[in-house]
């Protein structure tokens, strides 16, 4: 049961960094116009639905859909160290209660 865990928790991850991968390309992409890009986020997104299909068919939708809040974690992280975004201090607070939530709702 637990191994099981794991892997769903793993695959999760996988999914919601994929995700903001996309969001990331997107954002990119339209700020320099080349649309390519656009398919590469378009396809990060597709990959990160199929493993998200996959997890639940394994795990329940409260827990696997509340995990993916780490959503907002990578994109966050990927905007200010990729993008050079400026992140207030408030969001970073943010992102430090919603990394605390992501963890409780993973253990239980």
């Amino acid at each position: 049961m637990q191994r099981r865990k794991a892997e769903n928790i793993t695959m999760l991850i996988g999914s919601t960094f994929l995700g903001a991968v996309g969001q990331l390309l997107f954002k990119y992409a339209l700020s320099v116009h080349i649309l390519y890009i656009i398919g590469a986020g378009v396809f990060a997104y597709f990959v990160s639905t199929l493993i998200y299909f996959y997890v639940l068919t394994r795990a329940n939708l409260s827990w696997a859909y509340s995990v993916g809040g780490l959503s907002y974690i990578f994109a966050v992280i990927l905007a200010a160290a990729l993008l050079a975004e400026n992140v207030p201090i408030i969001r970073w607070v943010g992102v430090i209660i919603i990394t605390v939530g992501v963890v409780f709702v993973g253990s239980s």
